[in-house]
């Protein structure tokens, strides 16, 4: 019997090509959507689930009280570690760690410059990285170790086992290397090639260690059995108790942050953790589950408009026997194998464009074939969908008493056809809707690349700062001025186009009682900033050079006069970091060092020639940009020969700064298209079944003197209403959550209703030509033919 069912189902996709192409592509486009997201969401999802006992790992941060607002912050002091210890006894581990900054280890002519952390003895006890070679409870016991990824091992040692050998480190010393990891995987919140222990930074580093330098990360990770909730309470109170001065000054509390939510929960409103990435891990969420809903209407109208046709054929299968049940089954059978597929087909879409995808997003991914689960929902997903798009046709046709349907007295009405138009009119509204969404993050993202920068980034390039350009970096500076490849070199601590430190303002005139004010910390090495920036002073003179004096003056920017409300800041005293008093000798206006959609941050530039960590310096504008960098590489080796020579171009780094919203432009874009494309397949075809169900009327009509353009006007105007109905109901949909999206950023666009206009005529024009071509086939067809039954 089923495989009766089969074969009949086999046959109708071959006898009706067009319908089975037009129904299979849709489906399958749109399920390759789905899956495709799908797989991103989950791979988002899946974020530190490879680490053993990831549910017990925290991060230790700060809950702190400013301007009547309550924010966090994860750099911690030095000896939280240690208290935390001994006071919470619910805690196994508890490291500190380091940045995770980037260090040249060196082997023999193998050099490599890598991020790499500098943690606590029991980092990969807490962070249970597979060990490859070595002991988690041993390798970073001396000080003077290091444990190396698989990949850095090789590109350091080769073929030759690197365990026990020497790397050198930023040319200063010699490491041992005590393990392997294995690499890190991509769904990894820390990234790192290496682990040094962290005794090693304090010994050659000099790090404070006391209370209120907040100048590292804590890690902590509970006792099997034991719940945040039963260490919450012990630890409010401890920096009370043990850093009493940030608790006066900050009402400073600690809290412990899941690596769980590390990745999706970044965010916090009011210290509390209520957002991040997985807002936009939302948003695409949505985005496959609309273009899926499509997919599936698509099918479900293409096939319910089909089955009509198919009455005559219930008919005379009731007169030779056939039960109802049979008929059921035959039609979800159909539906089924047309159904499967279509998911054939995604899975080959899926396939061909994942490496693309991946380039897009940055991940990953791949179809987990060998997953138990995955073929479960996959093939309960097509089960589904099937049993849906085949039960309307299955039991509204068998239902039909033969007689009647044999005789001709079943006409498909208005009532028939009721579900497939709120279907269609749906179907509209969500691809509608993503048009509009894609315009609006189209507009905001160039309304914050339109933005004033504050600096000039063109040209500019940015290297770190090693200990061999440290020492080096006056006979550096002066070659590269000298071989005319550059026009200007400075050196900071940070980045132009990120904030890299921070510190509060502790008074200034006209404090109120209570007041704070964080501001960006960006400490000069020379007075060649602003001018190698491209940066201008508002008021005021830039540092002069004299170490003596600059030392005690300070520059802020337009932001933090602001904040401070200075109306003349010049020659006002300051105090930072407790007790130390400057002069504010300039104003410079404001750039954007840290979000574009976000108010600037105030700054403060300190003169601190030895306080460096970022080289800056613009190419020539009459030097060609491949001969610059080639000419760089050949002076940075000679004056910096134990690293490789890298680079970064500023305006690139700023362009960085748009990556997440140019992300869900470009795909919500992409997915708009290929949902007007499902949606247009759609009309296509009912577009040809309702020519084809009213070729006698067209024909009697054309007899009676009906023109081209009154019978296109015919078959046009429902589905045109059909459409504006569904602009209609987009516009209050869509507007209320770009609405609140947009709320999201401080710097935002005003959305216009041109936008919803546009996006509702656009979509209008586009069905009018899909329909057209069957509405002016039909209008031109011989009438003689259609009616010659009659």
């Amino acid at each position: 019997m089923f495989k009766n069912y089969f074969k009949t189902a086999w046959r109708g996709l071959l006898n009706n090509r067009v319908f089975s192409v037009l129904n299979i592509l849709g489906l399958s486009t749109g399920m390759a959507v789905a899956l495709l997201i799908g797989l991103w969401v989950s791979y988002q999802y899946s974020f530190d689930k490879f680490l053993p006992n990831y549910q017990q790992v925290y991060q230790a941060e700060y809950r702190y009280a400013s301007n009547g607002e309550i924010g966090t912050q994860t750099s911690v002091a030095y000896p939280l570690a240690e208290v935390i210890k001994k006071d919470v006894p619910g805690v196994e581990y508890a490291v500190q760690a380091d940045w995770f900054n980037y260090h040249g280890l060196v082997n023999g002519k193998n050099k490599v410059y890598l991020q790499g952390v500098m943690a606590g003895a029991d980092f990969l006890k807490a962070f249970e990285y597979p060990l490859l070679r070595g002991d988690a409870g041993q390798v970073l016991t001396d000080k003077y170790s290091i444990v190396l990824t698989e990949s850095t091992a090789k590109a350091l040692f080769g073929k030759e086992d690197a365990l026990n050998k020497p790397v050198r480190i930023d040319n200063e010393h010699d490491l041992t290397v005590t393990g392997i990891l294995k690499d890190i995987p991509g769904n990894s919140s820390l990234s790192f090639q290496y682990v040094i222990p962290y005794a090693y930074y304090r010994e050659t580093a000099g790090y404070t260690v006391r209370w209120g330098d907040n100048n590292m990360q804590t890690y902590v990770r509970l006792r099997p059995g034991v719940s945040y909730a039963q260490v919450e309470p012990l630890l409010r109170p401890l920096l009370k108790t043990y850093d009493a001065e940030e608790w006066r000054v900050r009402k400073v509390e600690l809290f412990f942050h899941p690596l769980k939510d590390w990745h999706l929960y970044s965010g916090f409103v009011q210290g509390v953790a209520s957002g991040g990435f997985i807002e936009t891990v939302r948003l695409f969420a949505i985005i496959g589950l609309l273009v899926l809903v499509i997919a599936g209407i698509n099918f479900v109208n293409l096939s319910t408009a089909r089955s009509e046709k198919r009455a005559r054929e219930v008919g005379i299968r009731k007169v030779v026997g056939s039960l109802r049940r049979n008929l059921v089954m035959q039609f979800l059978v159909e539906s089924l194998v047309l159904t499967s597929v279509a998911f054939a087909f995604s899975l080959v879409l899926v396939q061909a464009v994942l490496p693309a995808f991946n380039d897009l997003t940055g991940d990953v991914l791949r179809v987990p074939y060998e997953s138990v689960v995955f073929w479960v929902v996959m093939i309960g997903y097509v089960g589904v969908t099937g049993l849906l798009a085949g039960s309307r046709p299955a039991f509204y046709l068998s239902a039909f008493m033969p007689v009647k349907v044999l005789k001709g007295k079943i006409k498909a009405g208005r009532g028939a056809a009721l579900p497939r138009r709120v279907l269609v009119t749906v179907q509209f509204a969500a691809s509608i809707a993503l048009i509009i969404g894609t315009v609006i993050v189209y507009q905001q993202i160039q309304y914050a690349k339109d933005r004033p920068s504050g600096f000039d980034s063109r040209r500019l390039m940015m290297s770190d700062v090693s200990p061999d350009v440290q020492k080096n970096y006056t006979a550096l500076k002066a070659e590269l001025l000298q071989s005319g490849l550059v026009s200007s070199v400075t050196k900071s601590n940070t980045r132009v186009t990120g904030i890299g430190e921070g510190d509060d303002i502790d008074a200034w005139p006209g404090k109120l009682p209570g007041e704070t004010l964080g501001v960006a910390l960006i400490a000069l090495s020379d007075a060649d900033y602003f001018k190698t920036m491209g940066m201008s002073l508002s008021q005021g003179a830039n540092f002069s050079g004299n170490l003596a004096t600059d030392t005690l003056a300070v520059i802020l920017n337009e932001a933090a006069v602001s904040r401070m409300r200075l109306k003349t800041p010049l020659g006002q005293v300051i105090t930072w970091n407790k007790d130390q008093r400057v002069r504010i000798i300039g104003v410079v206006k404001n750039s954007m060092m840290g979000s574009p959609y976000s108010a600037p941050e105030p700054a403060m530039y300190l003169y601190n020639p030895g306080y460096a960590y970022v080289m800056t310096y613009r190419i020539a504008g009459h030097v060609p940009t491949a001969k610059a960098i080639a000419g760089l590489t050949a002076i940075f080796d000679k004056y910096n020969p134990s690293f490789p020579y890298l680079y970064r171009f500023v305006d690139v780094s700023y362009a960085a700064k748009f990556g997440q919203e140019t992300l869900i432009g470009r795909l919500a874009g992409i997915f708009a298209g290929l949902a007007i494309f499902i949606s247009c397949l759609g009309l296509f075809g009912l577009a040809a079944y309702v020519a084809e169900q009213r070729t006698k009327e067209i024909g009697v009509r054309k007899v009676l003197g009906a023109s081209v353009g009154q019978v296109w006007v015919l078959l046009s105007t429902d589905f045109v209403v059909l459409v504006l109905i569904g602009a209609v109901v987009a516009a209050p949909v869509s507007f209320y959550f770009l609405h609140g999206w947009l709320q999201g950023y401080d710097y935002r666009i005003t959305m216009s209703p041109w936008v919803f206009v546009g996006a509702g005529f656009g979509a209008l024009v586009i069905t009018v030509v899909t329909i057209s071509f069957q509405a002016v086939k039909a209008a031109l067809m011989n009438p003689v033919g259609a009616l010659r039954s009659e």
